[in-house]
């Protein structure tokens, strides 16, 4: 069985958790506490994640692969949540980047500085420009979901699974998302998909 090493705190750990989940894949889990420096272990450092970071799928063999989009491409490939389609995977592929590159570092940032560090934090300096580049991100966002159910090609991809994530759970971060109705009604599709498991399973929307 393959191991998941996890934070349930972590959007792009989630992302995992969900496609496993959506595949009906059984999988293990080990979850760390990375304000404690849990996955800057020798250990770890050594075996499992040279970067320090989850999410990282664990094989059977020992292989280890991190990063969670490409743990995303690695397990739908074959699956409908990747077509076949050249065009249509290099949108996805497309929505990956821009997840990673101009939507995680701002909207997971803030609500990681918001939930996960002491009140007192410095960090809370850096909110105002977090709120204006992951709200730039999320317009981006409702705009391409005005007109669409899902973001490559009408159908359910994980390119929905990479950019729910943390958008599902924005507001942690001081982000409004009565801004976007468009986004709210995607994230209402989303959580109607069969398979779909919650980011915090106890309560099933922690805020």
């Amino acid at each position: 069985m393959i191991t998941l090493h996890d934070n349930v705190d972590s959007g792009n750990a989630y992302k995992a958790r969900l496609l496993l989940g959506q595949l009906g894949l059984p999988f293990r889990t080990i979850a760390y506490d990375v304000t404690r420096g849990e996955t800057r272990t020798e250990d770890f450092l050594g075996r499992i994640n040279a970067n320090g970071r989850i999410p990282v799928i664990e094989f059977d063999d020992g292989r280890c692969l991190a990063e969670s989009n490409a743990i995303l491409y690695y397990f739908a490939l074959g699956t409908n949540f990747f077509p076949d389609d050249r065009w249509r995977q290099a949108e996805i592929m497309q929505w990956l980047f821009f997840e990673q590159y101009s939507h995680e570092p701002f909207v997971a940032v803030a609500k990681f500085i918001l939930t996960m560090l002491p009140p007192d934090t410095p960090r809370r300096a850096e909110i105002p420009l977090l709120h204006e580049k992951g709200y730039a991100a999320l317009q981006i966002l409702e705009d391409r979901l005005k007109n669409r159910d899902f973001l490559v090609g009408g159908e359910y991809s994980i390119a929905d699974i990479a950019l729910f994530a943390y958008t599902h759970k924005a507001e942690m971060g001081g982000f409004d998302l009565g801004r976007f109705p468009a986004l709210q009604r995607w994230i209402g599709r989303v959580e109607k998909m069969p398979g779909f498991v919650a980011m915090y399973p106890k309560d099933g929307s922690r805020s």
